[in-house]
């Protein structure tokens, strides 16, 4: 039984649980909990499966199970906010095991135990279940950027005035994008409205510099001066086993006409030669790889490929003689309940893979994983980290992956991906500042919610996040001058005012319908214009791009979370669709998914091709192998491509 002096501050039964479920507490728990039950603002830096999620949850939990919560009708007093609603619904599940444990131990200890409440609002939550929640609040609430800011813009923003602790989970994922200012806004917008301050507590696996994490993190007190956050960098580098493996001899030969043959398909395919392709040799390797392992995810970087690998896999693993389905699709396309019945199937061993987008990148705890197989470079080290790191899911537990490059292209990034992420050598972090359209949004949906509030009071919270902490008065002047409808030029006459501002006594109020505006429009995720895919009973399956649906006809069969779907009926805003099983079934596409690449990644491909074009070809090659991670095929194939 673990018996740690760190564990000293806890109540008995919160001890007695952790000493008879873990050996003992983990690097980021013994750093962190001191900070944490002392009230610091803390930012953990820890890697996948060092036990993150506890570290921030167990002090909280410890306070709700031995304190009476207070006013029923503003209950909640733990936010837990995750990027992810994957994360969110997974992190609600592994709460429920701690919960029981600790009641059980109180039980044993005959020692009183108050029974917490936790529960889930995301954009899949439905109507009734919101309502649910704003007239009966739970203690521990998980939501994601977008609820909060919603929420924040209603009534039921009085259910948060007792919050004291805002856990935000992988919060790389958002400190450098629009959608991580908007929330650190609504962090300072629940401020105003909690009785005093909450405690931040900021959790990731990749993130460099820490210093600007933790600024972002902390933002600005009123008089202007940083707030204090306390770093716990428990960033030993989980053991990595990366290789990079091409299975064809010479990929100089992918793409060349293969002469005299002819397509099955459309007349009009007999028009297109058909070509050699890298996928028939890739396909078995990947099947072998995935029969070989208990338990195994396949990382893409498109939706598209996703599902095409996925129905490739199971036709593949039918010819083997494999019976069931093997492997299915899984992606941000598909419908919640439809992701997840397929996470719970590779949990319980029903899946033996999963083929995936970055909807399964963060924390999110897959268990039995053994493997990681990355098809195509993952784009940046941050990334690969973060997926491969999905394999062996435990304590101390190495992570097993390999990268399945498609070109050559792709095989120099891949060989630089897995040098740097061997070497721990993740891209720097850099919040934004002053983005003036998430200010605006935010502006609005702060007016509309407290009427006749001063210039002033808007000024001092938006600089109370780090991303405007630089924000100039003649910038925040503009702003609100375009939202009250002052115009530099007659080009924006159709544009309508949002708020009305009293210059003479320095006062904003919202006009009619702005409060409707910002929780229509709110977040900075943006509407790409897809298709809703239903069943006839209304059950959601997921998503199509629009213009697939243009080029579909009702009759036609395709493929979505590698099931087959009937199109029923298309309307102005949804596919009706029914089950097809077995009915082959043309490939879903969608636009705009592919990931960028990152300045340092880019600097370290160019480094890396004067090196290799400096050395001799034997020593090259030997250095590919050795340091890199390459089998004899990739190695040969970079010095063919350079």
């Amino acid at each position: 039984m673990a018996d740690h002096p760190v564990l000293h501050g806890f109540s008995p039964a919160v001890r007695e649980w952790f000493g008879a479920s873990f050996p003992g507490p983990t690097p980021p728990q013994v750093q962190g909990w001191p900070a944490i039950r002392n009230g610091d603002h803390t930012l953990v830096c820890a890697p996948t499966g060092s036990g993150k999620t506890l570290t921030a949850f167990l002090s909280s939990i410890d306070r709700l199970v031995t304190t009476p919560p207070p006013d029923a009708k503003a209950r909640t007093r733990v936010l837990y906010i995750s990027p992810l609603r994957a994360l969110a619904f997974d992190v609600e599940k592994n709460l429920r095991s701690p919960l029981m444990g600790i009641r059980l131990a109180a039980e044993r200890l005959d020692v009183p135990f108050l029974e917490p409440t936790v529960a889930m609002r995301t954009g899949d939550t439905s109507t009734k279940d919101r309502a649910a929640l704003a007239r009966r609040p739970v203690d521990l609430l998980i939501t994601t950027p977008e609820s909060l800011y919603l929420m924040l813009t209603s009534e039921v923003r009085n259910t948060l005035v007792n919050v004291d602790t805002v856990i935000i989970d992988e919060i790389h994922a958002m400190a450098t994008t629009k959608r991580g200012a908007h929330l650190m806004l609504s962090l300072e917008r629940l401020e105003q409205v909690t009785k005093r301050p909450p405690q931040r507590i900021g959790l990731s696996a990749t993130q460099r510099p820490l210093e600007e994490i933790a600024h972002f993190l902390g933002g600005h007190a009123a008089d202007g001066t940083r707030r204090p956050v306390t770093i716990v960098d428990a960033g030993v580098r989980k053991p990595m086993e990366v290789d990079v493996v091409v299975p064809v001899e010479d990929m100089g030969a992918i793409g060349q006409v293969i002469p005299d043959t002819l397509q099955s398909g459309p007349a009009h395919m007999a028009l297109n030669p058909q070509r050699t392709s890298i996928w028939p040799s890739i396909y078995p390797r990947i099947l072998q790889q995935v029969l070989a392992h208990r338990s195994t995810i396949i990382f893409c970087n498109g939706r598209r490929l996703t599902e095409r690998l996925a129905a490739r896999l199971n036709e593949a693993a039918e010819q083997e003689g494999v019976q069931g389905e093997l492997v299915k699709a899984h992606h941000g396309s598909l419908a919640r309940d439809q992701r997840v019945v397929i996470e719970d199937q590779l949990k319980r061993g029903e899946l033996r893979a999963i083929v995936a987008t970055s909807s399964l990148e963060l924390g999110i705890d897959m268990g039995a994983v053994d493997l990681v197989i990355q098809v195509e470079s993952p784009g940046a080290v941050s990334r690969g980290l973060q997926r491969i790191g999905r394999a062996g899911h435990s304590v101390g537990e190495p992570s097993k992956g390999t990268i399945y490059p498609k070109h050559r292209g792709d095989l120099l990034e891949a060989a630089v991906v897995a040098r740097r992420m061997n070497e721990g050598l993740i891209e720097t972090s850099r919040f934004l500042r002053n983005p003036l359209d998430v200010l605006a949004q935010q502006i609005v949906a702060h007016v509309s919610m407290h009427p006749d509030c001063t210039v002033d009071d808007v000024g001092r919270m938006v600089r109370g996040a780090a991303c405007f902490a630089e924000l100039s008065d003649e910038l925040l002047r503009n702003v609100l001058d375009l939202l009250a409808g002052r115009y530099p030029s007659d080009e924006f006459n159709e544009l309508r005012p949002r708020l009305v501002w009293d210059r003479v006594n320095g006062t904003l109020r919202a006009r009619d319908g702005a409060k409707r505006l910002a929780i229509t429009s709110g977040g900075t995720i943006p509407d790409r214009g897809l298709f809703g895919v239903f069943l006839p009973d209304g059950t959601r399956v997921g998503e199509l791009d629009e213009e697939m649906v243009y080029e579909s006809r009702p009759g036609e069969t395709f493929l979505l979370g590698a099931s087959t779907w009937r199109i029923e009926d298309i309307t102005f805003e949804r596919v009706v669709v029914s089950p097809a099983p077995g009915e082959p079934g043309k490939m879903p596409f969608w636009h705009g998914d592919r990931p960028g690449r990152p300045l340092e990644l880019g600097r370290a491909l160019g480094a890396f091709q004067r090196e290799m074009r400096a050395q001799p070809r034997e020593g090259a090659i030997g250095s590919l192998i050795n340091d890199y991670g390459l089998d004899a095929f990739a190695a040969t194939n970079v010095m063919l491509y350079l």
